[in-house]
């Protein structure tokens, strides 16, 4: 597997959402809008595309596909694009990921289904690689499931297994768990000293990059992008100090966008931040997720003004308008 795609995973990769209209169609011209503003943001490497801050979800394959062609259309060029495949077939998740590979993605990131989480075979997670490998030909990463999301998480002989696999090149590693990230980073490590472990619970990006870590595929560089590439260019560089610096200001928000309860809200709450930013004009999620509450609204709004100190970006906030009234929910 090519060097050059190793080389272009590190950094900053933002997990992007996709616009809906009203109708819960996809708003593509506010996506082409979201993917060049967040591709052409100083210190951000690449995309990582209909994963879940993308309702990977919730979209059928020709969407993922024309997500694919709108993000390849809208970005730089030479920047790294790897799309989510995420399908509970294996079958289809095989036709997926040929179709997003055809539509112009470097790369591809193997969700595990969500009925895993109810529990299955280990047999079942091979096989369902198996069939993406069969399919298709850029490099693969793996997804590393929080350790609370049921049975999701992979064992370290999954991992071992997988990893002996050299079109798997890497791993989004979102055990959300300190302990279990070391484990997996020293255990994938050992096995592939080139394997790219990318450190991506939001909450603890500092923690993960002091651990070691190649960079981040994450969602709140959809939303603060400049601050979440200071933070690694800061701890990339051994500057610690700073990068504590702007882990406090991004610690609220990583907070209001993903540990608040009830869980399961983080894209509607990357929508509202988006929106009070100035950045989206419509928060609508495709149900079951409902938008973002009043309450939901008030406190990103909080973590945002705590996190964006620059008077340009405040002054593309919109506060006031962007809050949804009761009867609007």
């Amino acid at each position: 597997m090519p060097d050059s795609f190793r080389r272009a995973l590190t950094g900053i990769h933002a997990a992007t959402i996709v616009p809906m209209r009203e109708d819960f169609s996809i708003d593509e011209d506010a996506l082409a809008e979201h993917i060049s503003w967040v591709s052409n943001s100083p210190g951000i490497q690449g995309l990582l595309i209909n994963g879940h801050a993308g309702e990977n979800f919730v979209l059928d394959r020709s969407e993922k596909r024309r997500v694919v062609e709108i993000a390849r259309a809208a970005s730089p060029r030479g920047c790294l694009i790897v799309s989510g495949v995420n399908a509970e077939s294996s079958l289809e998740a095989a036709k997926e990921a040929a179709a997003i590979e055809s539509a112009g993605a470097d790369g591809l990131l193997i969700f595990p289904p969500n009925s895993w989480a109810l529990g299955h075979c280990e047999e079942a997670i091979f096989v369902h690689h198996q069939q993406i490998r069969a399919a298709t030909s850029v490099p693969l990463l793996l997804y590393g499931a929080p350790v609370g999301a049921g049975a999701m998480a992979y064992s370290s002989r999954v991992l071992e297994h997988l990893a002996a696999d050299e079109r798997i090149v890497g791993i989004k590693e979102g055990s959300w768990e300190v302990a279990s990230y070391e484990a997996n980073l020293r255990l994938l490590h050992a096995l592939r000293p080139d394997f790219i472990v990318l450190g991506s619970g939001d909450e603890h990006l500092l923690t993960s990059y002091i651990i070691g870590s190649a960079g981040s595929q994450v969602s709140l560089a959809a939303v603060v992008p400049d601050l979440v590439a200071e933070l690694w260019s800061a701890a990339s560089g051994g500057d610690w100090v700073r990068a504590r610096a702007v882990h406090e200001r991004l610690y609220p928000l990583a907070v209001s966008i993903y540990r608040d309860p009830p869980g399961g809200r983080a894209t509607a709450r990357l929508k509202a931040a988006l929106k009070i930013l100035g950045r989206l004009n419509c928060d609508a999620m495709r149900p079951p997720q409902p938008r973002a509450s009043s309450q939901e609204y008030r406190a990103i709004e909080r973590a945002l003004s705590h996190a964006v100190s620059d008077p340009h970006a405040r002054a593309k906030s919109q506060p006031t308008s962007a809050i949804p009234s009761p009867t609007t929910l």
